[in-house]
């Protein structure tokens, strides 16, 4: 099982060298408030002072530590070389590749000159973490990332939500479900209190990777010790609690070493707290983190195989849809506009091989168009739309002249349908301009990854397409006006289909015998009446005989001697044939209100029957041949001709480099793709050499 850590170590290089977090790696992350102890924690395990020191915030970048135990016979192979090394322990940071620290102090002035790089030198804080590796023959597998301490007022050039930075730094690290918490906390503080323990509590709420140490054991207030702290009486942890003593700044200052430091938290442990001394100090400490971080790797890693394994098959896909660097360029440039015009032409068609779930395209919305958009607009207009009775009854006046008609003029239908015929027009029109609106829509359906790798390539396709489509419509649309005008310019009342005017002058005749029929029944028996009422008036006509001839003689005379000049006009006669008076209107008209005669009203049905059974006829003439005109015109020719088209415009030699250019985000995405690829193949590898027996 020992083996299983260099192999997170490896891994932890692989990936470090391209820069991803895309692999959640196994590690420690030391968490804590600033001066809590996290630095001295990491020194003793590693034995060495190596990190920077002082008061404040000291550690203002993530520094991830790994540590490689080694024998002394192992130190040429370790170092990849043939160079010999006479020291026993040493460090190598990423950023400086090869180069290596047998001075820990250089490693220590390293750390601090790469973090003043990103930081600056007045307490700012960076995520981008710095990554070292230290073999030595004194330490055990470990790999552990030392975090900014918690903070809460900003000091210095740190900005003023420097406490929600150095949370957000850490919860990146902590929330890796492959990660060891090691919460640290001093021991002269509650640990009731512990910022480091409710960090953990929020993204391990069971526990299951939390494991605490206690620092500065040997700085608590006189007469209390940490024995209910330790033993989990306070606050359990279900990976245990380890207390330690730290070196105080005077310890630090006079130089005192790591293992003197270490005999003296012995010593103390011993004397302090006698039961617990085995299960407690640094070295516990150490040996606890190993066999943890092993366990956890052995858990962890199948998943991290499977999620190697599933992200390198992700990113080999990704880069062969970049396309492979061109080589021939006009070879590559037919190839794509061959491509994007068999695309083109299979979505009108329909069998192309990327089909819209969601939404229409293509063929199917061209079709949607024709037998529902605008069926159902043809479908929807009133044959008989705008058409008033008065307009009917003047139509027909007009067109009689001067004289009463006998039948319905043919003159005045002819007028009134095309007038309705002409209503058909504009929805033709209509659908002229969706189906070239789906054409354009097609482009940008069809576009390639290889057009996307070429920006102006692309736009010089949709240019051409978009001109070709744009000349093919006035085309179209003069076609669609045209047989529209075809029908207006012979109105066929021989039409099989079409009810001419004697049919309906016979079910207009038979309507109204059904009618005559009806008035005569009821006005019978008004007759009888009449002739009671006039047998009355005989009899009363004889009684005042001699006073109706004395009347007559009076009436006469009246006639023959005019009537007397001065009086005003009693007669309606001589009102007549005053010629002056205009009784007419200069343009007359007939009120809408006035009752029809039995001849108008029938005139005005026999007018709305033949409009309604030819413009029925036309209609669906025009249904059928509009969508015939469009595909031939429009949809047909540009499929016919789109190829041709783009080689014409498109292949030629001066104008082949300029459109083969790839744009700086697709080199760099391919770069970046390739990059990972050979990152995930290495680790792939890499986690295929541990064998069974190495997890047991």
């Amino acid at each position: 099982m020992e083996a299983l850590i260099p192999v997170i170590n490896k891994l932890q290089d692989v990936f470090n060298t391209v820069g991803s977090d895309t692999i959640q790696l196994p590690q420690i992350v030391v968490i804590g408030t600033q001066s809590s102890g996290k630095s001295s924690v990491l020194e003793s395990l590693v034995g060495r002072d190596f990190l920077p020191r002082g008061n404040g915030i000291v550690t203002r970048r993530p520094t991830i530590l790994q540590l490689v135990h080694i024998d002394p016979e192992d130190r040429k192979s370790v170092l990849e070389g043939d160079e010999e090394l006479e020291a026993e322990e040493w460090g190598k940071f990423l950023h400086t590749k090869n180069k290596i620290y047998t001075d820990f102090e250089e490693i220590k002035n390293e750390l601090e000159a790469e973090t003043e790089r990103m930081t600056g030198t007045n307490k700012g804080i960076s995520p981008e973490p710095i990554n070292l590796k230290i073999y030595s023959t004194r330490v055990l597998n470990l790999t552990l990332v030392d975090l900014p301490g918690l903070t809460k007022v900003p000091v210095g050039d740190q900005p003023e939500d420097i406490e929600h930075q150095v949370r957000s730094i850490i919860l990146k690290y902590i929330s890796n479900p492959n990660s060891i918490i090691l919460a640290v906390t001093a021991a002269n503080t509650d640990l009731a209190t512990s910022e480091a323990l409710k960090l953990a509590k929020e993204v391990d709420p069971d526990g299951r990777r939390t494991l605490a140490v206690i620092t500065k054991l040997d700085l608590m207030d006189a007469g209390t010790d940490a024995v209910d702290v330790l033993c989990g009486r306070v606050i359990p942890v279900k990976l245990g609690i380890i207390g330690i003593v730290n070196r105080s700044q005077m310890d630090i200052n006079n130089k005192k070493s790591i293992d003197e430091a270490s005999r003296d938290e012995s010593a103390f442990l011993q004397r302090k707290y006698p039961a617990l001394a085995n299960r407690n100090g640094t070295m516990f400490l150490a040996k606890t983190l190993n066999r943890l971080l092993m366990h956890h790797i052995r858990d962890c890693l199948p998943d991290l195989k499977t999620r190697v394994n599933v992200l390198a098959s992700q990113f080999q896909q990704l880069l062969q849809s970049f396309g492979e660097p061109v080589e021939d360029e006009a070879q590559t440039l037919l190839q794509i506009t061959t491509k994007f015009a068999s695309e083109y032409c299979a979505t009108i068609e329909g069998t192309s091989k990327n089909i819209e779930i969601s939404e229409l395209c293509g063929g199917a919305r061209i079709c949607y168009i024709f037998h529902e958009t605008f069926g159902r607009t043809l479908s929807g207009i009133d044959p008989l739309g705008g058409l008033k009775t008065i307009d009917i009854l003047t139509a027909i006046r007009n067109a009689t002249g001067p004289r009463p008609a006998l039948f319905v003029p043919e003159v005045s239908f002819e007028l009134l349908v095309k007038r309705q015929i002409r209503r058909l027009e504009e929805p033709s029109l209509r659908c002229v301009e969706l189906v070239h609106e789906e054409m354009q829509r097609i482009i940008q359906h069809c576009g390639t990854q290889e057009m996307l790798r070429f920006p102006k390539l692309h736009d010089r396709i949709v240019e051409v397409v978009t001109r070709l489509l744009r000349q093919r419509l006035p085309t179209t649309n003069t076609m669609v006006e045209n047989i529209v005008g075809i029908e207006l310019a012979y109105i066929n009342t021989k039409h099989p289909d079409f009810v001419d005017a004697a049919v309906i002058n016979a079910l207009a005749h038979q309507s109204n015998d059904v009618k005559k029929h009806r008035v005569d029944v009821v006005s019978s028996s008004e007759q009888l009446e009449k002739d009671r009422q006039l047998a009355k008036a005989a009899a009363a006509q004889l009684s005042i005989s001699d006073g109706q001839k004395e009347s007559d003689r009076a009436w006469g005379s009246f006639w023959k001697a005019g009537p007397r000049s001065g009086t005003p006009t009693d007669s309606p006669h001589k009102e007549a044939k005053q010629p002056t008076l205009n009784l007419l209107s200069d343009e007359p008209t007939l009120p809408s209100a006035r009752k029809l005669s039995n001849k108008e009203q029938k005139d005005v049905d026999v007018i709305k029957k033949l409009i309604n059974s030819y413009f029925l006829i036309v209609r669906k003439n025009i249904q059928d041949s509009v969508p015939k005109a469009i595909m031939h015109f429009l949809v047909n020719y540009v499929r016919d001709q789109l190829q041709s088209e783009l080689v014409g415009k498109l292949y030629k030699q001066e104008q082949i480099s300029t459109l083969l250019k790839e744009s700086e985000l697709m080199v760099q995405r391919r770069r970046e793709a390739a990059k990972m690829l050979g990152a995930l193949q290495k680790a792939s590898q890499i986690i295929a050499e541990v064998r069974e027996t190495h997890m047991w």
